[in-house]
């Protein structure tokens, strides 16, 4: 394991941190079992304003939100007809994205190592220092200190790779879109 200080792909992803202010993407998502077979191919659009807000638009094959807004993370699913909503700073385990605002101190929370160059992306892993968190790890691929993809290990053996595309930093983004009113009728639970 190398330290921080010396590792150019943690470097490279300090970078991105420290410079990126706002961030729109497209993405693919694939969703792996434990066994190594691809269960579900999800798309959208990602979203990220600092500090605390985010959004992911799931758009193929099922409508679902995540939405942030620096104190609350909305989890909205269309097809059941629910929202679950937590507090930012509860919601750690549950969103990796939360990684990405600059509200979570990756140090205090992650033991940082560089992992392999692939797919033209340089990799750096972070597991949780807390054994209450719901992924085992999480990898974040970084291209020239561009955002390119993460992979993200959970407790019960499935694997999540997401590539990202169509990437535009530090652009204007509507405050509004990181606000979530739930529609009518559905079911609200808050934690």
């Amino acid at each position: 394991m190398q330290t921080c200080q010396a590792a150019p792909a943690i470097d490279q992803l300090n970078g991105f941190l420290q410079r990126t202010r706002s961030l729109s993407a497209e993405f693919v998502q694939l969703s792996i079992d434990e066994s190594g077979k691809a269960r579900q191919r999800s798309s959208g659009r990602f979203y990220l304003a600092k500090p605390g807000k985010f959004r992911w638009d799931y758009l193929q094959p099922y409508r679902q939100e995540i939405v942030a807004n620096g104190q609350k993370v909305w989890f909205f699913d269309a097809d059941l007809e629910q929202v679950t909503v937590k507090r930012l700073n509860a919601a750690i385990g549950s969103t990796p994205a939360l990684l990405l605002t600059g509200e979570v101190g990756l140090e205090e929370n992650f033991v940082i190592e560089e992992e392999r160059f692939a797919d033209g992306m340089q990799w750096v892993k972070l597991t949780p220092r807390s054994e209450d968190n719901s992924f085992k790890y999480i990898m974040i691929g970084i291209d020239g200190e561009t955002l390119r993809g993460m992979e993200l290990s959970d407790n019960f053996g499935q694997l999540t790779r997401i590539a990202f595309s169509n990437i535009k930093s530090n652009i204007q983004l509507e405050p509004s879109m990181f606000e979530f009113v739930a529609p009518t009728g559905v079911d609200v639970f808050e934690d």
